[in-house]
């Protein structure tokens, strides 16, 4: 009765864990002009900096949940808090690269923890229905806020500190979440349900993580490079033999059979398909506000940050509709507007773009973001037993971060080819040694025409800004219009698969 009586503050406790852990990685963004300046990190530096977290939080998420179920969910939870708190207060003090590189590494391993701890304890405190479809809709809600308050408060810091700061915030906002569970989360576990599966957890740690590693690997190397084939293959043949043994075990940390399900496989297909295209935009939207606009960090994140606020309606709005009209329909209308949102940014992406079209596009897909994020995960949690609550919640975490380390590399590379091309048509009147150097990349272009200003040809130099602008611009619209594709294809999947009258009940 008590816990039932204070559900709604044990979910701001879980809401702030997770705006934590999101807001922490989208933050980290925003810094990274400063750390390269401060440490003489490499490019390839900067990248594993980024990617070793989402490597090592999307490799453990299945036996993290599995683990959560057995021992305690609120254990998870608090123990990955602290270790999180602990990374980043480690990172804020490192000096060389590789320092951050670790502290990211046990961020994520902390990150592993707290995420699907989040839902499992969500889904074993609100037992009825509504009440458990309006808190998931809540939560939806800030984990669509979560990454874009992280690039505003990492823009705010980096105006009067460095970098550090950005790591350092994050310590006393995990030790506030740490102590209010204390006393607002439940814990809740199912030791015999929850047997562990050692083989399973090996399995899915090394061929998650080759998977994770290949995609993010794939922009650096080619697609078609054999390393990137070869670790492929291996992450192939690792989670075929997952699959495998899940279905032959006695007790498998994730029953695959749960795939035939058409609520739990509709619902994984769309958080990962919907963040394949989301992470896209976060990828590259960022980087044209900053170059193809010359806004600064806090300003290009302000400009971000109708995404999260519009997914924090969005959300709601689905919790209250999907009772009506059913959870196709109102996944299916919002991956309508994210994509309609990704259209418009599309088609009007230019280096004079008013800010009022920018917020537009923005806001539209944040709006059909919430709106799409809440029901799935709702219904890939109703379809697993309250026993396997962390794993179900690990199901809905990695999805996403598979398709979003997916969408990276993919929507990365379309970016980097469709800039390459264009740039080296416009301008095909210089000599080639500048085309090849500006085809590098735009902050290349811009070295380049730096470079010509000072030997006094300005009229040049400018041009050849002007002329990088666009082509990046150009570049970033083509892109939002692939990934808008990808929304679309998925809402096609959703229409024609998922039951017409089903709802998250």
């Amino acid at each position: 009765m008590r816990i039932h009586s204070r559900r709604w503050y044990t979910l701001a406790v879980l809401c702030l864990s997770l705006v934590l852990i999101v807001a922490g990685n989208s933050s980290l963004n925003v810094a990274l002009p400063d750390i390269s300046e401060r440490l003489g990190s490499s490019p390839t530096g900067l990248q594993w900096i980024v990617n070793i977290y989402g490597l090592v939080f999307a490799g453990l998420l299945l036996p993290a949940g599995a683990l959560a179920d057995r021992y305690g969910r609120k254990t998870a939870l608090q123990g990955g808090l602290l270790v999180f708190a602990l990374a980043a207060f480690a990172a804020s003090f490192g000096t060389a690269t590789w320092h951050l590189i670790v502290a990211r590494g046990f961020m994520g391993l902390g990150a592993a923890f707290i995420m699907p701890g989040t839902l499992s304890i969500l889904a074993n405190v609100f037992k009825e229905p509504a009440d458990r479809r309006k808190a998931i809709s809540i939560w939806a809600g800030f984990a669509g806020l979560g990454g874009a308050l992280g690039t505003v408060l990492s823009g705010l810091l980096l105006i009067n500190s460095t970098w550090s700061s950005t790591f350092m915030i994050n310590a006393p906002i995990a030790l506030l979440a740490l102590i209010t569970g204390l006393w607002l989360v439940p814990n809740s576990s199912d030791p015999k349900d929850a047997v562990l599966d050692p083989l399973g957890v090996v399995l899915a740690i090394s061929g998650t993580g080759a998977l994770i590693f290949s995609i993010i690997e794939a922009p650096v190397y080619g697609f078609l490079d054999p390393k990137i084939i070869g670790v492929g293959a291996v992450a192939i043949v690792l989670l075929a033999g997952f699959a495998w043994w899940e279905l032959h075990t006695d007790h498998p940390m994730l029953d695959v059979r749960l795939f035939r399900q058409r609520g739990f496989s509709i619902g994984s297909s769309t958080i990962a398909l919907q963040f394949m295209a989301m992470f896209g935009l976060y990828f590259a939207v960022t980087q044209y506000l900053q170059l193809g606009h010359g806004y600064s960090a806090l300003e290009s994140a302000m400009i971000g940050l109708p995404v999260g606020i519009f997914a924090l309606i969005g959300a709601p709005i689905s919790g209250m509709n999907v009772g009506r009209f059913g959870a196709r329909a109102v996944v299916a209308s919002g991956l309508l507007i994210s994509g309609s949102g990704l259209v418009l940014l599309g088609l009007t992406a230019s280096p004079t773009v008013s800010v009022a079209m920018l917020l537009l596009g923005l806001s539209m897909v944040g709006l059909g973001n919430g709106q799409t994020t809440a029901p799935s995960t709702t219904l890939i949690m109703n379809s697993v037993p309250r026993a396997k609550a962390g794993v179900g919640s690990a199901v809905n975490d990695l999805s996403r971060e598979t398709g979003g380390a997916l969408g990276i590399a993919l929507f990365g590379s379309i970016m980097n080819i469709a800039y390459q091309n264009d740039i080296a048509s416009r301008l095909a009147n210089f000599p080639e040694p500048l085309r090849k150097q500006a085809q590098v990349s735009i902050v290349a272009a811009f070295e380049a025409a730096g470079k010509m200003g000072k030997s006094g040809r300005s009229a040049d130099a400018a041009l050849i800004v002007e002329q990088a602008k666009a082509a990046f611009s150009h570049a970033f619209g083509r892109t939002m219009l692939y990934a808008s594709i990808i929304i679309f294809i998925n809402a096609a999947i959703v229409w024609k698969f998922q039951h017409r009258h089903e709802s998250v009940e």
